[in-house]
C-alpha cells in the first residue's frame, strides 16, 4: 500500500496531535513529524522507523503498528493506559529533521517545558541527542539520564529511531527505551 510522493507531499506542515493520558509517567518526545506519520496521524509512523519494534522488545507494548494505516483506536487507548504519552518538540511536518531551524527546535524547548508543566510526566525522554543539543542549549549532552530534569520530569535522551539513524538497532534502540521505561516504574 503506502503513499505517493505528491500524497505524502500535501501533508508538510500538517501537525500530529499529542498521545498523552491521564497519568503519564513516561512521555517520549520526537523531534517533528515526518510526513508519513502526518499522513497517518500516528507518531514514529514510517515502514523504517524502528520506535514500535523496538518498544515491542523492551515489553512496553505488545503489539505492532501497520505503517500504512497508523495506530487502531484501541491501541491507542492502550498506549495511554499503559502510562505512555508522545509530543514532538516542532509541531510541524517535514520530509526530515534537518529541514527544521534551529529556533524552531529551542521554540520547541519551551513549548516542551510548558506541557511537561501541565502533564506531569514522571520521566521524558526525548529521542535524538543532536536535536536536543540544540533545542536545550546542551552541546555536549550524551545519550542517556542528564543531570537536568524538565520541571518535576527526570530527562532522558534516547537515540532518535528513524532508519536514518543508522548507528542505532532495534536492540540497541530497546536497551535505551528500557532504561528510561524502568526509570519510569513501567518495566
Amino acid at each position: 500500500m503506502g503513499f505517493t510522493k505528491d500524497e505524502l507531499d500535501a501533508y508538510r506542515d500538517a501537525t500530529v496531535p499529542d498521545l498523552i493520558g491521564r497519568d503519564p509517567r513516561l512521555l517520549f518526545v520526537g523531534i517533528n513529524p515526518g510526513l508519513w506519520t502526518a499522513a497517518t496521524q500516528t507518531h514514529f509512523c514510517h515502514p523504517s522507523n524502528r520506535f514500535y519494534p523496538a518498544l515491542a522488545r523492551t515489553g512496553l507494548i505488545d503489539w505492532s503498528v501497520d505503517t500504512d494505516v497508523g495506530m487502531t483506536d484501541e491501541q491507542r487507548r492502550a498506549f495511554t493506559r499503559s502510562g505512555m504519552g508522545i509530543t514532538n518538540l516542532v509541531a510541524r511536518a517535514t520530509v526530515r529533521a534537518s529541514e527544521l531551524s534551529s529556533e524552531e527546535l529551542r521554540e520547541g524547548a519551551s513549548r516542551l517545558i510548558g506541557f511537561v508543566e501541565t502533564h506531569q510526566p514522571h520521566v521524558l525522554a526525548i529521542a535524538g541527542v543532536t536535536a536536543y543539543r540544540t533545542a536545550f542549549a546542551e552541546p555536549g549532552a550524551e545519550l542517556g539520564q542528564q543531570e537536568r530534569n524538565v520541571g518535576s520530569a527526570e530527562l532522558w535522551v534516547v537515540p532518535n529511531p528513524s532508519g536514518l539513524n543508522a548507528h542505532e538497532t532495534i536492540d540497541t534502540l530497546a536497551r535505551k527505551f528500557a532504561e528510561a521505561g524502568k526509570a519510569a516504574g513501567l518495566l
